[in-house]
């Protein structure tokens, strides 16, 4: 490791998750001294929120290597590379130990509040690349503080903002009042009050994703358990079923991930989900027994549910951003050159080329949003596209363009398809290899393989895009 340059201000990184502890590590790693701000109390807040989740992506996939270079002389050694962490596990075994190691490097109940240029809004252009940044935060006790940066890595996530259950991309009218009975997390049926919530109840699951999947196989769990006679899912989903419904499956090149999806199957085809295809949700309502009812944008009402559970994805806050120059693509809210790489509307099967700096960039100099964030709204992140990011970019910040514009990562088939045109209109189906979808709400039993079933029973207990 290079000595740490001390004439400049730091690089400010925002956020001490995966990306955020990797881009420090690569920075350091360049000479350059990191200062992360992150706003929960400990390292991998967010993903401590989800340590009862296992990840899809192995050890070997997820300890970003510089990081692992500056953990080395501590003693601390990888966890098996071959099996498959929970997010406890992540944030325990290796993004507490990294941001230990970091030190006061990192500060810990630091939410940043805005992010400028000194002395120059957005509006101005005398000298603007020439003022250093300047990032205000708040301390957990209420106290404003900034700091100034030569450069800005946004690497917070998007945690914090999950997708609504609306299909125009609005709260459901009814959505903020029906609060108490919906939640935006896969549930933790391993805790016995969340369990209780859920056993014997009928559930309705909105999303299509591995979260959903994660929480229909948790929930076939239940119902199959001592105490969880009654539980049913009803799985919500915007277009059809077709053959990439539930992702990759056993042509999947993480393995796990393609077994989650055939554990979601399983559990339509044994009964204990229904699926409701081509279902948009416009409002949701209370019966006279106070539970809730779904309607759809056509008018169709489903039958009660007793809980709600929304994994639509999630989209990032760029509130604090607001007086710097992004240059973000209208529909994904991501950076426009990363954009078509990753647009769900334009993509089907397939990998997403690697990517770094020139992608990430922006019409302000020196900013940068990475990891989750830098993906907008769009899905199936993996944590090593996010230290791939971090690595060139912090190499560009460096100067060293050479090493910054060099690809280092070969990316896995994602197993998700999008198709072409709107990738959840209902008829979305025949664009990514047809299948069994139809134009209005229906509930469908599926089948699955015996080996298919078999596949599933062995994967890991959930997936999650890593970072």
């Amino acid at each position: 490791m290079n000595a740490p340059a001390t004439t400049e201000p730091p690089v400010v990184v925002i956020g001490a998750g995966p990306a955020g502890l990797a881009a420090a590590a690569h920075l350091l790693d360049q000479g350059i001294e990191p200062l992360v701000l992150e706003a929960g109390q400990k390292a991998g807040a967010a993903v401590r929120e989800w340590t009862h989740v296992r990840l899809f992506s192995t050890w070997g996939e997820v300890v970003d290597p510089a990081a692992e270079k500056l953990l080395a002389p501590t003693g601390w050694t990888r966890p098996d590379p071959a099996t498959y962490p929970s997010g406890g596990d992540w944030a325990e075994q290796y993004l507490q130990p990294l941001a230990d190691v970091l030190g006061d490097r990192v500060r810990l109940g630091a939410a940043v509040t805005g992010v400028s240029r000194t002395g120059r809004d957005r509006i101005v252009d005398a000298g603007r690349e020439q003022q250093p940044f300047v990032v205000h935060f708040t301390r957990a006790d209420g106290r404003e503080e900034r700091v100034f940066a030569r450069s800005v890595i946004d690497a917070s996530g998007t945690w914090a903002t999950p997708s609504p259950a609306g299909g125009s991309g609005l709260p459901a009218l009814g959505e903020r009042a029906a609060a108490n009975r919906i939640t935006y997390r896969v549930p933790d049926l391993k805790d016995p009050a969340v369990r209780t919530r859920y056993a014997g109840k009928r559930t309705a699951v909105i999303g299509s994703g591995a979260s959903a999947f994660t929480t229909l196989a948790y929930l076939a769990d239940l119902a199959k358990s001592k105490n969880g006679a009654g539980t049913k899912g009803v799985w919500i989903l915007r277009r059809g079923i077709s053959g990439s419904t539930f992702g990759g499956g056993e042509a999947d090149q993480l393995p796990a991930r393609g077994a989650l999806g055939l554990a979601a199957k399983a559990a339509v085809d044994e009964g204990h989900a229904d699926a409701v295809t081509a279902f948009r949700t416009e409002a949701i309502e209370r019966d006279t027994d106070d539970r809730l009812v779904l309607v759809g944008e056509d008018g169709r009402r489903l039958d009660a549910v007793d809980e709600v559970i929304v994994l639509t994805g999630f989209r990032p806050d760029l509130s604090f951003l607001d007086e710097l120059r992004l240059g973000l693509d209208e529909r994904l809210q991501a950076p426009v050159e990363l954009a078509p790489l990753i647009d769900p509307n334009q993509h089907s099967c397939g990998t997403v080329y690697p990517h770094g700096h020139r992608e990430l960039s922006h019409p302000e100099p020196g900013v940068y949003l990475v990891g989750m964030k830098s993906y907008g709204r769009a899905p199936t992140f993996l944590a090593m596209t996010g230290y791939e990011q971090v690595r060139s970019v912090a190499a560009a910040i460096a100067g060293d363009l050479a090493s910054a514009d060099r690809v280092e990562l070969t990316l896995p088939e994602t197993g998700v398809c999008g198709g072409a045109g709107l990738f959840d209109a209902p008829d979305a189906a025949e664009a990514d290899g047809g299948g069994c979808c139809a134009p209005v709400p229906q509930l469908v039993q599926l089948s699955a393989p015996a080996a298919a079933r078999a596949s599933a029973e062995q994967s890991p207990a959930g997936g999650c895009c890593g970072s």
